[in-house]
């Protein structure tokens, strides 16, 4: 097959190149899609055809993010060998457990599983083992790891992908909504299976599989101190009582929206919430006036903006600029503060960057950047193997991070390179 000419020679050029066919779609489950569960008596169903089932368990979840508050999942999906696709509406049954109860011992296989395994976990679900095929995928070296982008290359189709960002609390669900969400979970069992060959292929299914328990058995994050502060922009300001602006607005809004279950941004913008905290409005045309507040929330509400706006104005508990942390600097101030500090990061940097070349991954996965920057910036007293190995397990590296980086990060930090002439020159 050739390529149709234009005339131009540049056209002519690739005449004889082949053009090549596109690759098949996968639009529809290979036995239709499934009814949707939202009753205790069908959860009882798909609780027994899930345990009669055979092989491990594709599981995804769908959110509306940008839609509602929190994370919860609106749509659970779960495809097991023998029992078929599930997809189960949470809301009107709030507890999984019993399904949960039905996989026990199952392996559930997740893409991108840190994303879905929080809002599964508050419905009573959590694996006994996992398969992560995002990331796998990572640590088999393949250059896209999104789902269709890893099915397309390890399974010869692409993957319809359309509804990704949609409000999944719509009820009812749209079938072709639903066509997508079944799909999701329509082949993570052959894809599980080919990233498996990739991986022993090149010795790296061991890191695959510590990396799946560590994710598995990872602690829940703790609640994070002054939440607010994560507010978009926010590095414009300067003032503690703009920061005390922000802190009433950002609790408002975030107490409205829990009442409301909406996203916070759908009320008012983090944009918004900053430009009215640099301004500090006194009046209610004023503050409509604020770049962002606009939309029936910040018109109705106006009154309640206002006074969050009044009460930063008077308030004596003032917010500190910044709250203290046991996190290094940026790396960019590394040279003026600590050059030994910066020459550590300097020389270790690279020559990572060749152990996971030579791993065929990404380096961020061969050592998480965080580890690497608190080791670089206050190391052990005494530098040795062990006291990296000891230091990197402190942090939370696994075991096989360690045996790839200890000794490489050991004689960087004992004999760093001198850093280069610019970047002892920066302010």
């Amino acid at each position: 097959m050739t390529a149709q000419t234009s005339g131009n020679p540049a056209s002519e050029l690739s005449t004889d190149e082949p053009v090549a066919a596109p690759l098949p779609v996968l639009d529809a489950p290979r036995e239709g899609v499934p009814l949707v569960i939202d009753s205790f008596s069908g959860l009882e169903r798909a609780a027994r055809a899930l345990a009669a089932g055979t092989g491990p368990a594709g599981v995804d979840a769908e959110r509306a993010s940008g839609f509602r508050y929190g994370q919860r999942a609106f749509l659970v999906q779960i495809r097991r060998e023998g029992a078929g696709t599930w997809l189960i509406d949470p809301e009107p049954l709030r507890d999984l457990s019993i399904i949960n109860d039905a996989l026990s011992g199952v392996e559930w296989i997740l893409h991108a599983s840190t994303q879905d395994l929080p809002c599964l976990s508050e419905l009573g679900m959590w694996p006994d083992k996992l398969f992560d095929t995002e990331l796998a995928a990572r640590l088999a070296g393949l250059p896209r790891v999104g789902l269709a982008a890893v099915i397309e290359n390890l399974l010869g189709f692409s993957l319809a992908k359309e509804h990704s960002a949609a409000d999944w609390s719509t009820r009812p669900l749209p079938e072709p909504w639903l066509r997508y969400a079944a799909l999701d979970v329509e082949v993570l069992a052959e894809l599980r299976e080919e990233l498996i060959k990739l991986l022993e292929a090149d010795g790296k299914l061991a890191f695959a599989e510590e990396e799946f328990e560590a994710i598995r058995t990872a602690d829940p994050a703790p609640p994070r101190t002054d939440p607010w502060r994560r507010t978009s922009g926010m590095h414009q300001l300067r003032d503690r009582r703009q920061l005390a602006a922000v802190r009433e607005l950002w609790q408002e809004r975030e107490q409205l929206a829990e009442r409301r279950d909406t996203a916070p941004g759908r009320l008012i913008p983090d944009a918004a919430i900053v430009a009215a905290a640099r301004a500090m409005p006194s009046t209610v045309p004023q503050l409509l006036s604020t770049p962002g507040f606009h939309g029936r929330a910040a018109h109705k509400e106006a009154p309640r903006w206002l006074r969050c706006i009044a009460a930063a104005r008077e308030t004596k508990d003032l917010p500190p600029l910044h709250i203290p942390t046991n996190s290094p600097p940026p790396p960019r101030v590394w040279a003026r503060n600590d050059p030994a500090a910066a020459a550590r990061l300097h020389t270790a940097k690279p020559r990572l960057a060749a152990v996971a070349d030579r791993l065929n991954m990404p380096v961020e996965n061969l050592l998480t950047p965080d580890h690497l920057r608190r080791l670089a910036w206050r190391p052990p007293a005494v530098i040795d193997l062990d006291t990296i190995t000891a230091a990197l397990r402190g942090l939370g590296a696994r075991e096989w991070q360690i045996q790839q980086t200890a000794a490489v990060l050991t004689v960087a930090f004992l004999d760093p390179d001198p850093l280069p002439e610019k970047e002892t020159e920066k302010d």
